[in-house]
């Protein structure tokens, strides 16, 4: 009976993506309890090979809703199991390793993320061949480590590697994910003539996703990101839009990847002077950010950034008539012109 259960919860876990909708969220909630079952109580039931499935298939349901400590605990109840039964060495080890990292880089927490990719890919180097899905992801999350400390020339090798040692097909979506990467390093360093093959690239691949994938949706913002940057407007406008109504289908109400949809929306409004179409933008990005991330997430602090310099720039062109009565908008403007005035 027991055995049945963990037998049939293993087949469920194998159909839970990294990346979940709504839509799959609200499909696969009536099996949660019993794939909890299994992962806290059953495990004795489970093979080797599947030892890990159910717990880091739980770390994934709930990491994607921004519910991140149930995430935290299965993903390191994963790593407990896997150390436990499997050895140090082993590379579901390894990848118990690299989902909790993966976490901890979710979060910003990335000086507790770090040391888990290296160990993770010393691990990948030692068990796996050369040329491995698995160790090329181990290898990109070094690199966004890198690139969030904006140590460009620690990444990009990082990111090179990753695209080589993938074995993956050329229309595969890791290979996407490390495209968009890279070519969002050579963005951040205005190298867009090498960006925009690579966010084209990548798009043409999440282009044979579902219409409401997020993974499309990040993709399209990447893009819409160079052409902003380039004061491309109009291609910049339609492809954010087209981010944000998938966003909005596809995930819950309060996933930072929605504030991220929302904040560079309203950056590109602000770039034009199109101040009253960003304020409610920058406003429901912040409400996000707070709710799932907190005050102190980097996430968080760029939007609030964005949103306070989008402000003094409306008290310096004098059109402040333009923006809404919300709170947030009069203590921001309050501290605003209390500065200007302690600087007369």
């Amino acid at each position: 009976m027991k055995g049945g259960l963990a037998a049939a919860m293993v087949i469920v876990a194998e159909q839970i993506p990294q990346q979940i909708t709504l839509e799959l969220v609200k499909s696969f909630e009536p099996t949660i309890p019993h794939l909890e079952e299994v992962a806290r109580d059953l495990t004795e039931f489970l093979s080797d090979e599947d030892l890990i499935k159910p717990c880091t298939r739980l770390g994934w349901f709930y990491k994607d809703q921004g519910l991140y400590e149930l995430a935290e605990f299965w993903f390191q109840r994963c790593k407990t199991l896997a150390e436990t039964r499997l050895g140090n060495e082993h590379p579901d080890f390894a990848t118990s390793l690299n989902n909790l990292a993966t976490l901890y880089y979710s979060q910003g927490r990335y000086s507790d993320a770090k040391p888990l990719f290296k160990q993770a890919i010393k691990v990948f180097e030692h068990s796996l061949p050369e040329y491995h899905p698995d160790l090329a992801a181990s290898l990109n999350n070094l690199a966004q480590i890198y690139y969030s400390q904006e140590c460009y020339s620690d990444a990009e090798p990082l990111y090179k590697q990753a695209i080589d040692k993938c074995s993956l097909p050329q229309e595969h979506l890791a290979l996407a994910t490390y495209l968009n990467n890279l070519a969002g390093l050579y963005h951040s360093q205005k190298r867009y003539s090498d960006a925009e093959p690579l966010y084209n690239r990548a798009l043409a691949i999440n282009r044979s996703l579902p219409k409401d994938h997020p993974y499309l949706a990040k993709s399209l913002n990447n893009l819409a990101g160079l052409y902003q940057s380039q004061r491309r407007y109009s291609e910049a406008e339609l492809l954010y839009n087209e981010a944000l109504e998938i966003a909005r289908h596809s995930l819950h109400q309060d996933h930072p990847s929605l504030a991220t949809n929302l904040n560079n929306l309203a950056q590109l409004y602000y770039s034009q002077g199109l101040y009253s179409k960003a304020e409610p933008l920058y406003l429901e990005a912040l409400g996000i950010c707070d709710r799932s991330l907190g005050s102190e997430h980097p996430n968080t602090v760029t939007v609030l950034e964005n949103f306070v310099g989008f402000l003094m720039q409306v008290v310096s062109e004098g059109q402040e008539s333009l923006l809404s009565e919300h709170p947030l908008v009069h203590k921001f403007l309050a501290m605003i012109k209390e500065e200007d005035e302690l600087e007369m």
